[in-house]
Formats: structure tokens, C-alpha cells, sequence
């Protein structure tokens, strides 16, 4: 699998990071706080990207990968309780605090365009999301919502987990709503500490997006 991507080298002080993002930000994907939830939609597009993001973050530990999503949820001008937010999926080994990230995040610039060649996500993998309950697992994430950006902190296997999860709704959602009309297709993700994270597939028509975008108002 090839991901184009646009890698950045900013400086806090002595210390240098890395920062991966896509080449291109996927219109359809969009990731809202909605208070008690974390809410997540994504077209097939979008959630084939994010795999592969996923999958980076899994084999790239120390890097940030960033996914910029907030402009998608613009437009809908979702409420206080329901606000757009960036994805940073980083290792835990990189013990990067959240609270520098807005500032590390003003230093990124244009960045440099690469090409990573990734194994792509086996959509086929069994998602144990129970497994990760389990108190005497150490690989579950940790969760953070700081500078509007939602930081999901883990291993190398949950990162793995997360992209068969996000390879799985690429492959079935489209099948769902096209098989079974009025239904949708969804997965969830769980932290040890934070809100469950839903994500659900949405057909690339402006009245889903439409409707995701402004459901904080309805």
C-alpha cells in the first residue's frame, strides 16, 4: 500500500519531532465531541486513508501522525457540545505531552512530500475490541482532547487493531447501506481512560454529510 504523505520536522527548543500527515486531507472524514461520545464518520475513501495512517502510526513510533479534520466539520457549524476535532495517533514510548501540541502544531510549515509503501491492513483480521477491557492487557489506548485535536496514545498493536477496524468499514459499509437501505454500518474503539469512540460509515451524498455535520443542532 502507498501513502502519500507531507512529513514535518518542527522544533520546540532543543528537541525536534516528527509529524506525518496525509499528502491530502479526505473531504468525508469528520470526528466530533459530542460530550458523553466521540462521534466519527467516514466515506470509503476516508476510512481507507485512515488505515493506512493507522498502520503508520503502528510501524512509525516515533512519529506523530496527524490527520487535520477540523475544516470538514466547519460548515456545519456544530454546537459547543458537538465540535469538530483533529486526530494525533502517536506511541506511547514517544511520551509526547498534549499540551504542546498547539505549539508544535504552529511551527509544522509546508513540510517535505513523501511516499511511505505500507502492508496494507488485512481486512480479514479478527477485531478483538473486548480484549481490550481486559485490565491485565497492557496494549489499550490512552485518550486525550487538548488544542482540538483528540490524541489516541498506544502500542504498536493497537495501532494495528485500530487499522483492520477502520479496513473493515471501507470494505462493508459501502455493502450495508447499499444491501439494507435505512440501516448503517459502524465500529467502535475504547480507551482505558475516555469516551468510546464511534465511528460509522457515510455514503459520499451531501444530505449525510449534511446530517452529520449539523446533527449537534437537531
Amino acid at each position: 500500500m502507498k501513502l502519500p504523505v507531507t512529513l514535518h520536522r518542527p522544533r520546540l527548543g532543543p528537541a525536534e519531532f516528527n509529524v506525518i500527515r496525509p499528502a491530502r486531507t479526505p473531504d468525508r472524514a469528520l470526528l466530533l465531541d459530542a460530550d458523553r461520545y466521540l462521534n466519527a464518520y467516514f466515506d470509503q475513501e476516508a476510512a481507507q486513508l485512515t488505515a493506512g495512517l493507522w498502520a503508520l502510526a503502528a510501524s512509525s513510533p516515533r512519529s506523530l501522525i496527524h490527520l487535520p479534520m477540523r475544516v470538514n466539520g466547519a460548515a456545519g457549524a456544530p454546537g459547543p457540545r458537538q465540535r469538530p476535532l483533529d486526530l494525533v495517533l502517536l506511541h506511547h514510548s514517544l511520551q509526547f505531552a498534549p499540551s504542546r501540541w498547539k505549539e508544535l502544531r504552529a511551527r509544522l510549515g509546508a513540510g517535505r512530500a513523501h511516499t511511505v509503501d505500507l502492508p496494507g491492513p488485512d481486512p480479514d483480521a479478527e477485531i478483538d475490541g473486548t480484549a481490550l477491557h481486559h485490565r491485565e492487557n497492557r496494549d489499550v489506548f490512552r485518550q486525550h482532547v487538548h488544542s482540538e485535536t483528540l490524541f489516541m496514545t498506544g502500542s504498536a498493536r493497537t495501532f494495528r487493531n485500530g487499522a483492520a477496524l477502520f479496513a473493515d468499514l471501507a470494505r462493508h459499509g459501502p455493502h450495508q447501506l447499499l444491501a439494507h437501505p435505512g440501516t448503517h454500518y459502524c465500529r467502535r474503539l475504547f480507551s482505558d481512560i475516555g469516551r468510546e469512540v464511534h465511528i460509522e460509515y457515510a455514503a459520499p451524498s451531501a444530505q449525510t454529510w449534511h446530517q452529520a455535520r449539523t446533527q449537534a443542532g437537531t
